[in-house]
């Protein structure tokens, strides 16, 4: 008892402060690439041949930035890009410093997972709205979006997940957050329970996240 008093005294504020740091370097860089990723997926449906808005140069375009993007792992991404980051955010360390190369990281991977949703909705139900003479803009809205709800919320779990072990690897070159935690005190200083500790925190954490993702889904899907 007296151990865990011990260890709770010692180490509660500064596991407390690196939980903080991975929520907000989890909760800005979804919120963005969110808002870059959505689109862009919709735009890759939308241009692809025999769409309504095919493009070919667009679409290929648009597959190729994507592909690239995801060719880069994540630790080299974030080295590759500090002066681009520099410039954006001012610094390349601390959770401002890591927000950029996580979007540019997740935005893609969303992108892609929001195109293979959108493809999962049966043609049939999109050329019969086409037929009535509805607008591109509420089928986008109203068929597309709607019937791959569940697609884009198992998507948006299997982003946020991946995006939580993106932070662990930015928190080794100074970003913050339990990575920074596990590496600078359980790694370099050999606090063994301190590694324990952030290693729970994060299955506790990836496994809320992916059940609350499927949950929601199931529930979407019955609707």
């Amino acid at each position: 008892m007296n151990r865990l008093e011990t260890f709770t005294d010692q180490w509660l504020p500064i596991i407390g402060k690196s939980v903080i740091e991975t929520f907000q370097m989890v909760g800005i860089s979804l919120f963005f690439s969110v808002l870059i990723g959505i689109p862009l997926g919709i735009l890759i449906v939308l241009t692809r041949p025999g769409q309504a808005l095919q493009n070919k140069i667009l679409y290929q375009l648009s597959n190729l930035v994507i592909n690239i993007l995801r060719s880069i792992p994540f630790i080299i991404l974030l080295f590759f890009i500090l002066p681009f980051t520099k410039y954006i955010v001012g610094t390349t360390i601390g959770v401002k410093g890591v927000i950029v190369p996580l979007v540019i990281y997740t935005a893609p991977y969303i992108a892609r997972l929001m195109e293979s949703a959108l493809l999962e909705v049966e043609n049939g139900v999109v050329e019969a709205y086409t037929a009535m003479g509805i607008k591109t803009r509420s089928i986008i809205w109203h068929v597309l979006l709607r019937e791959a709800r569940p697609s884009i919320i198992l998507g948006l779990t299997i982003s946020t997940v991946s995006l939580i072990g993106a932070t662990a690897m930015a928190g080794m070159v100074g970003a913050g957050g339990l990575g920074d935690l596990a590496y600078r005190f359980g790694h370099l200083r050999y606090e063994v329970d301190v590694m324990y500790a952030t290693v729970f925190i994060l299955i506790v954490l990836v496994q809320s996240i992916q059940s609350i993702g499927n949950r929601l889904a199931a529930r979407l899907k019955k609707d």
